[in-house]
């Protein structure tokens, strides 16, 4: 029997043993372990992961398995398990073996590790990275042991090649008296009666078309597939940059300008995120992670600090609550609905929902305690409030900054390793920081132009400083970060819409609210604190309670999401009122 089918067997043997509905992922690996051998499990053993540490672990889990497939016949594969098994096969293909190995099982199984198999390696101290790079140093040394057999390899590949051509030419080529008349056919079918007639004018046509026919479609199809990423949707929208400025001038219509500023600011959004997905594609994924989430509502914080510097207050602390709600709410909302489409049920980490969950009730929990103080010590003057608030927004930060460590570092495996990387290749780290430098100037002066128009349009549209920060200015600000997780749903990868939709939604509630307040104490805006109206903290509260409902049994569907579409209905049309 191969090798994978042993383990397999095995591992079917350990899940009827533990009364498992299905083989996991963690079953596989614990047969692995029972009968690894050879530097690999030796690398691992000394991280101290052996057969009873991992027992012990999977004893302490809570029962049997969640998220895999339905119960089915016994020692039936889970479907994390099956391409676990898929993926060692794949690769022992492309190295050209007959058979996988069981440490092709292993590698496969750390690719993207999950559940009890993630917090072996994490409990253990062993990285995936290293792993994988322990195998490679020994595959060089494996290779050089043996090379007799690798000539051989080759030897035989030659050999089953010119078989195969000998029995091309050898092989009856029937004459067929109505070949003639096709001949009109176009040249693209010609290949095909080359190996059909005996005509001897034939083959020597053969020859020349191929490296002809074959290089010639390439070209045009990478042509294709770069013109959507050079040309997208947001592209005319830059003309709105030069004609906002022009119309500021010109002293226009305050409407007028406040919209073509908004419609200027999409693009440079856009931009700022992919300069960022391209410089770390330079820095590395832990840095890459920290560059991502720094900058990733850089463009709505530029537009609050102009808001904040013009007295705006209402308006920032509004927009702070908005695109909480937009990122929970909105754009969560339109995942599901985008992936639901395409699934029946969308299964995604719990892992990260969980941690994202209870960081939003930390920030709800920040944002309470200052507007219960306000409550019940109605006399406090504002300066008590506001050192209040520097405090609790200064936890929020540190908070926020060991989650970072978290994530990125201390506990990357249990959160899969996904990135959202750029289309294309990557640019030279020149490149991207002038692209990210010449947005952040770009949002700077269309923020400026955008505020100054505010006060007009509020009067002349009727509408409040309120409805501006929770609907208008979180969609502006988010666009094409919200446009990224809406797309990658629909091509089926609910983690990383998971992880962009809840991941800004933290940094906002834990890094960008509390540097707002500490900006407007260094600026002297009186009022800018984290006593936010009791709207606004009721509405936050209700959005990450449904939202925690929804996402913490790690699966959904696209009726969820059209719940959180109109929670989220329902409080913009209760803003509109205000």
């Amino acid at each position: 029997m191969p090798p994978l089918e042993d383990l397999r067997a095995a591992a079917g043997t350990i899940a009827a043993a533990l009364e498992a509905d299905f083989v996991g992922t963690e079953h596989l690996l614990l047969a692995w372990l029972e009968t690894a051998e050879g530097p690999l499990a030796e690398a691992v053993a000394v991280g101290g992961l052996t057969a009873d540490s991992l027992k012990t672990l999977m004893a302490q889990s809570k029962g049997r398995r969640r998220g895999g497939s339905p119960a089915g016949e016994a020692g039936g594969l889970s479907s994390q398990a099956q391409r676990v098994m898929d993926l060692a096969t794949e690769q022992a293909t492309l190295q050209e073996r007959a058979e996988p190995t069981a440490d092709d099982l292993f590698l496969a199984m750390i690719h993207e590790p999950r559940g009890v198999v993630a917090r072996a390696l994490t409990e253990h101290g062993l990285k995936p990275s290293k792993l994988r790079a322990a195998v490679r140093a020994e595959a060089p040394r494996g290779r050089q042991q043996d090379p007799a057999e690798a000539a051989a390899r080759a030897e035989a590949r030659a050999a089953e090649k010119a078989a195969r051509r000998a029995a091309r030419e050898a092989a009856p080529k029937p004459e067929r008296q109505a070949a003639p008349p096709k001949s009109e056919r176009p040249a693209r079918s010609e290949p095909k009666r080359g190996r059909e007639n005996d005509g001897d004018d034939i083959p020597p046509q053969r020859a020349p078309q191929r490296p002809k026919l074959t290089p010639a479609p390439r070209p045009v199809a990478e042509v294709e597939e770069e013109r959507p990423r050079r040309f997208g949707l947001l592209t005319p929208l830059y003309l709105a940059i030069p004609a906002a400025i022009y119309f500021h001038l010109q002293a226009a219509d305050p409407t007028l300008i406040f919209f073509v500023a908004c419609a200027g600011v999409l693009p440079l959004a856009g931009l700022m995120g992919t300069a960022t997905e391209h410089i770390a594609t330079k820095t590395g994924p832990t840095l890459g992670g920290l560059i991502n989430a720094t900058f990733g509502n850089a463009a709505e914080l530029i537009i609050a600090l102009a808001a904040l510097r013009a007295g705006y207050v209402e308006l920032v602390k509004a927009s702070i609550t908005g695109s909480i709600l937009g990122n929970l709410l909105l754009i969560l909302g339109l995942s599901l609905l985008a992936g639901g489409t395409r699934k029946s049920m969308l299964r995604f980490n719990r892992t990260n929902a969980g941690m994202s969950a209870a960081m939003l009730a930390l920030a709800v929990a920040g944002m309470i305690f200052p507007a219960l103080f306000h409550a019940t010590h109605p006399g406090a003057a504002l300066l008590v409030e506001l050192h209040l608030s520097e405090w609790v927004a200064g936890i929020l930060a540190v908070t926020y900054l060991f989650s970072l460590l978290f994530v990125l570092r201390t506990h990357r495996p249990l959160f899969g390793g996904a990135s959202h990387a750029p289309d294309g290749p990557p640019w030279p780290i020149w490149r991207a920081v002038l692209m990210l430098a010449l947005a952040t100037v770009g949002v700077v002066v269309l923020s400026e132009i955008l505020v100054h128009a505010i006060e007009p349009v509020t009067a002349t549209l009727g509408i409040s400083q309120v409805f501006l920060g929770l609907i208008i200015i979180p969609i502006i600000g988010n666009a094409a970060e919200h446009a990224s997780a809406i797309m990658v749903a629909r091509k089926g990868n609910t983690d990383l819409a998971f992880q962009i939709a809840l991941g800004s939604s933290t940094q906002i509630a834990l890094l960008v609210a509390p540097i707002l307040v500490f900006a407007g104490a260094f600026m002297g805006v009186a009022g800018m604190n984290l006593v936010f109206p009791a709207f606004e903290v009721m509405a936050l509260s209700v959005a990450v309670i449904v939202s925690a409902i929804i996402t913490l049994d790690g699966e959904s569907h696209w009726f969820e999401g059209v719940q959180l579409l109109a929670l989220y209905a329902m409080l913009a049309a209760a803003a509109w009122f205000i």
